[in-house]
């Protein structure tokens, strides 16, 4: 899957009958999908390997290696986060479920020559042997992750993607899946459609398959995500196109930044209207539909948990550093000192020449020990938080009081925050600066609701992902935004395209 990650069970109701295919007059296929609730310990999972795939994806994993005008595919709905579909590999087809993945490049699934490994057992695996079209490939791959590895070789084979019959596309047969997981995914494989750069063994993305066999007229792909719980169609995937049914007005488009992901420039995340400070100055962003929730910066997630009254885990180092240094962060930043700056003058931060220096893609909330590292992190956040403060002229006595508050705000571990479902409709608006436009979330849209023992818990859609620069601060979008936004990945023009879904 290329630096990328497994999107397993990060999700919220469970996909619980059978598909019901038809065609309508504008000749795009659609499958009629049902859900249903699931509880709190489905989440956990998902939790896990959430956490798992975002260190994978930003700097733990590892890889070697040894005609139609739009086609629809239809999508299910996996606990509304996790959208995957039907395709169908060889001469004839043997069926397979992916999860179609903007954040990783590789088509993979289970081989009928993987013999020890439980989760191949528990999913459909593909039999070369009864393949007419079978090419045989034999280059052998693995790529190591959190929780576990998966090894293979690259075989090439005709892939029916909705009614497009993609000829000889290079793909991998795992023999082996390690991480557990695999075992419990309601999927069999993953269908990246990110960029080439990311791809193991230089496989190329189906949508770059298709676009040299020429069976698309429009070099794009929309996504259409269902958020309603209470609707029986989990999505779809348009190749070659858009569906006007699925969104509103028009589509707001911004650069692809940097290859691989679906990368972007993004600005401020406003909550209420007011700047949170931290991505001002300008943020990266990727739309990853592989992410269930909405990952960001410590220092951010803290601030919105903050004004929606989530509960997290208390941090004794933050308001430690709140406790011991705050004033002096307010006197150096009265005293115009640069905010990179502030906590190398203390003496929490070593300071590179360009920005505070602390431990690679790691959120402060899941160091496991005390250190250097996680009070420089503190210190960075207090830094951010007193400057939105002194902006709007508040007394010391407030500007610390507030520091503590969202010290208590930070996410737990899991990355995990509750909320009072009663207090959601006095939430406010959350909203991303996109191509210098505000793209909001309401309070329904970024509260996920679940049940447990019949009751229904609220969680928030946020949690917690530190990457440091060059590489970030980073935003990843996943599936909450893009159930809000209908989202264009065009790879003619390398831009991705957003507006309200329908």
């Amino acid at each position: 899957m290329g630096q990328k990650h497994l999107p397993l069970l990060t999700c919220f109701w469970v996909l619980s009958c059978a598909l019901l295919l038809h065609a309508s007059s504008d000749r795009l296929l659609r499958i009629n999908l049902n859900k249903k609730r699931l509880d709190r310990e489905a989440l956990a999972a998902a939790k896990l390997a959430r956490k798992e795939s975002h260190l994978r994806r930003f700097g733990s994993s590892r890889q070697s290696l040894g005609a139609s005008s739009d086609d629809i595919v239809p999508l299910d709905n996996y606990l509304d986060t996790q959208y995957f579909g039907e395709i169908g590999i060889g001469t004839p087809p043997q069926n397979f479920t992916v999860i179609f993945d903007t954040g990783s490049s590789n088509l993979w699934i289970p081989s009928s020559k993987c013999y020890f490994s439980i989760a191949c057992y528990l999913h459909h695996r593909y039999r070369s042997a009864k393949s007419k079209t079978y090419k045989k490939n034999g280059e052998t791959c693995t790529i190591t992750y959190g929780s576990g590895q998966i090894a293979g070789f690259f075989s090439e084979d005709n892939v029916l993607v909705g009614s497009l019959v993609v000829k000889n596309q290079k793909f991998i047969e795992t023999t082996r899946e390690t991480s557990p997981t695999f075992i419990i995914g309601k999927f069999d494989g993953i269908l990246g459609l990110g960029f080439p750069e990311i791809s193991v063994g230089g496989a190329p993305p189906i949508w770059q398959s298709m676009k040299e066999q020429k069976l698309v007229a429009k070099d794009v792909f929309s996504f259409w995500l269902n958020r309603d719980p209470d609707a029986s169609a989990g999505g779809e995937l348009v190749f070659g196109g858009v569906d006007p049914k699925h969104y509103k007005g028009s589509h707001t488009y911004v650069p692809v930044t940097r290859k691989g992901y679906w990368q972007f420039d993004m600005g401020d995340l406003l909550i209420g209207g007011h700047s949170t400070g931290y991505c001002a100055g300008g943020c990266a962003a990727i739309v990853d539909s592989g992410t269930s929730l909405l990952a960001g910066p410590t220092t951010i997630v803290a601030q919105v948990n903050h004004a929606i009254g989530a509960e997290g885990i208390i941090s004794t180092e933050c308001k430690e550093v709140v406790r011991e240094y705050g004033e002096m962060i307010i006197e150096l930043l009265i005293a115009q000192t640069s905010p990179q700056k502030v906590c190398t003058q203390i003496g929490l931060c070593v300071f590179d020449g360009s920005h505070s220096v602390s431990n690679p893609i790691e959120s402060v909330v899941e160091k496991q020990k005390l250190g250097s590292d996680l009070f420089c992190t503190a210190c960075e956040m207090a830094v951010v938080w007193i400057q939105n403060q002194l902006r709007e002229n508040k007394t010391k006595e407030l500007i610390l009081n507030y520091a503590n508050q969202l010290c208590e705000r930070l996410p737990s571990p899991n990355g995990e925050s509750t909320v009072d479902c009663h207090q959601i409709s006095k939430m406010p608006n959350l909203a991303f600066t996109i191509a210098n436009k505000t793209f909001t979330l309401t309070p329904e849209q970024y509260i996920v609701k679940l049940e447990q023992s019949g009751q229904t818990i609220c969680i928030s859609g946020f949690m917690a992902l530190d990457v440091p620069p060059p590489r970030g601060p980073l935003w990843i979008l996943g599936d909450v935004f893009m159930g809000a936004y209908h989202t264009v990945f065009d790879f003619g023009e390398n831009r991705i395209g957003l507006a309200k879904s329908a």
